[in-house]
């Protein structure tokens, strides 16, 4: 599977042949102009509204010979409709995530197989990771040429300011837990620092404390370079860093010392980079259309030692006792016997204005 289209409202790129990493190895390089994918995702992510009005998201109608329309709305309340069609065949599907606030960020997630007749919406609430899904029945292909139309030429389609990206796929993209750290990042092991790609089931890595943990699976995803996978470079001395590393938004950092215990009361805390952006200790990294994420599960999301700083390693909690959202991540490809169970952290997690607090009297 590889990436074919990202637009946001800056750009629109479409590459038949595959954009970023992927250039020269999507399925669809050697496909006839006039072709049908018949699998495939489309990813959005976007802000809901502040005042929690239902927002238009998007919308394409194509003409003839295809007539391939497709759309997407907001709904009050955490709900996203999806109406999609193809000549006078149109499919409705809608999910709801619970609890989800105004003003929110959220990753939609279509996907389609057409030849088994199958397709899914999928929301995910970008921070907690609450998700919610509903299956479509007999989802239609979609034509290149739309697809290409719908993606490069903005005057065709209707996409809402609150949209930060809009990307699609010719796989079943996963959802649920993520990679967050990029190839070349150093993980200190029994023998040195090894580059977390290079790292396979049964390595010894050692943890925030010094202590050798067995790796028990590892994960590796390209995505988007954009939104919520959009990399953060932390700069070095900051954090404790002996040289400047590029992980993704999500990733959690271990932090500790007289400054954390004084404000927070406790010895450590795990702090998502995301809210540690400053333009000093950590800005947003510009990279190309695509990005690829490695991670390591350990048997208790022990934090690494990574150039330096403690980083937490993939949390995957119990989803191996849930069938249903293990078949839709990225985990399916494992036998859930041989996947750990992870308990909550025992380190607080900050919250946005806490970690931001935090971030300000260390650069200061």
């Amino acid at each position: 599977m590889a990436w074919i289209a990202l637009a946001d409202h800056a750009e629109a790129r479409f590459a038949k042949a595959g954009l970023g990493c992927d250039a020269g190895r999507a399925p669809t390089l050697r496909m006839a102009d006039d072709g049908l994918l018949a699998r495939g995702s489309l990813v959005m992510e976007t802000l809901l509204a502040s005042d929690g009005r239902p927002l238009a998201l998007f919308a394409y109608r194509g003409g003839l010979p295809w007539q391939f329309s497709l759309s997407l709305q907001a709904l009050p309340g955490g709900g996203v409709a999806l109406v999609t069609g193809m000549g006078e065949e149109c499919l409705h599907a809608a999910a709801t995530l619970e609890g989800v606030t105004a003003g929110a960020s959220l990753r939609i997630t279509y996907s389609w197989d057409a030849p088994a007749r199958w397709g899914r919406l999928a929301l995910e609430h970008i921070g907690t990771g609450h998700i919610a899904m509903s299956d479509l029945h007999a989802p239609k292909p979609v034509p290149l040429a739309e697809l290409q139309r719908m993606i490069a030429d903005p005057s065709a389609r209707s996409m809402d300011r609150h949209v930060r990206f809009l990307a699609v796929s010719t796989g079943i993209e996963p959802i649920g837990p993520m990679p967050t750290m990029t190839a070349h990042l150093p993980i200190a092991t029994q023998w040195g620092q090894t580059g977390v790609a290079q790292l396979k089931r049964g390595d010894i890595v050692l943890s925030g404390a010094g202590v050798g943990v067995p790796v028990l699976q590892t994960v590796r995803r390209v995505v988007p370079a954009r939104g919520s996978f959009r990399p953060i470079r932390l700069r070095a001395p900051y954090f404790g860093l002996r040289r400047d590393i590029l992980v993704a938004p999500d990733q959690r950092l271990l932090l500790g010392g007289s400054e954390v215990e004084y404000m927070f009361g406790r010895a450590h805390v795990l702090v998502p980079v995301r809210h540690l952006v400053n333009g000093v200790s950590a800005f947003y990294a510009n990279t190309g259309a695509t990005i690829t994420y490695h991670d390591l599960i350990l048997p208790g999301c022990e934090p690494v030692q990574a150039a330096g700083a403690p980083l937490e390693t993939m949390f995957i909690g119990r989803i191996r006792r849930k069938p249903v959202m293990l078949s839709a991540s990225l985990l399916a490809e494992f036998d859930r016997n041989l996947l750990p169970e992870h308990a909550l952290s025992t380190y607080p997690v900050l919250r946005p204005f806490e970690a931001i607090t935090l971030a300000e009297n260390r650069a200061a």
